[in-house]
């Protein structure tokens, strides 16, 4: 896979860390974006020694109007082609709607909705004129039913999954393929950013099993896939229970 490039947002931990080396056991070059340049460097200086591949480092804030567009920019400039797109940087907390900052709320959708469909609309005509390309988009099993005191986080994952599936639909036959990912309960510094305080217990998943699945499912172009058995059953259960009774189940997990 030499020349092929990836560009993974949030990949300084978690699923897109995980992520990272994945691609690079496989011989992937590698575009690491997030916030954290001195993590980064560490998760480049790591890849580089072990794998041998080329990692490009991208500090970039996607809450700031306008960084996906930089990223853009920043590797067309450099004449890096962009063969798989990972859109995983995103972020929730816990608590009522109006209790926290309006700027914090419009950083969510600026993060988990706005730079993901940035960077897909920037990204995938060049794919689509090569007739090759892959883009993978994090959602969650939150994307199957409202969730009150996490009402934002879910919402915007019910957005990259309805748009990921159609999208999928959309660039069927082109040589383009989008999955959408949707982990449960992962076990990563998602849960301490989002000040959670409930247990994961039996189906709080380690993040490189979700990496994985995730990743086998790119490779072979699903448009879906739910991250283990017990998610599947309980995205299923939350896809068929009446919208008020789905709600209140997850009231019960995130209320705090």
């Amino acid at each position: 896979m030499a020349g092929k490039w990836v560009l993974i947002t949030g990949a300084s931990q978690g699923i897109g860390y995980e992520l990272t080396r994945l691609f690079a056991q496989d011989g992937y070059d590698l575009v690491l974006v997030a916030r954290d340049r001195e993590r980064l460097a560490q998760v480049s200086d790591e890849l580089k020694t072990r794998h041998r591949v080329n990692v490009k480092v991208l500090a970039k804030d996607l809450a700031v109007p306008g960084a996906s567009r930089e990223i853009f920019e920043d590797l067309s400039r450099e004449q890096v082609p962009v063969s798989i797109l990972v859109n995983n940087a995103g972020f929730g907390f816990q608590g009522p709607f109006v209790a926290h900052e309006l700027q914090r709320e419009l950083d969510l959708i600026q993060v988990n909705v706005t730079a993901l469909v940035e960077l897909s609309r920037l990204f995938l005509p060049p794919m689509l004129a090569r007739r090759e390309g892959r883009i993978l988009n994090v959602a969650s099993t939150a994307a199957f039913q409202p969730g009150p005191f996490m009402a934002l986080y879910y919402a915007s994952k019910a957005f990259v999954y309805s748009f990921s599936c159609a999208l999928a639909e959309e660039v069927s036959g082109s040589g383009v393929t989008v999955t959408a990912l949707c982990p449960g309960l992962t076990r990563s510094q998602f849960h301490a950013r989002a000040g959670l305080k409930r247990p994961g217990g039996i189906l709080m998943m380690e993040a490189d099993k979700v990496a994985r699945i995730g990743y086998r499912a790119l490779m072979r172009g699903k448009p879906i896939v739910i991250a283990g058995v017990l998610n599947k059953l309980a995205s299923a259960g939350a896809k068929a229970a009446p919208t008020r009774l789905a709600a209140r189940v997850a009231r019960k997990f995130n209320e705090p």
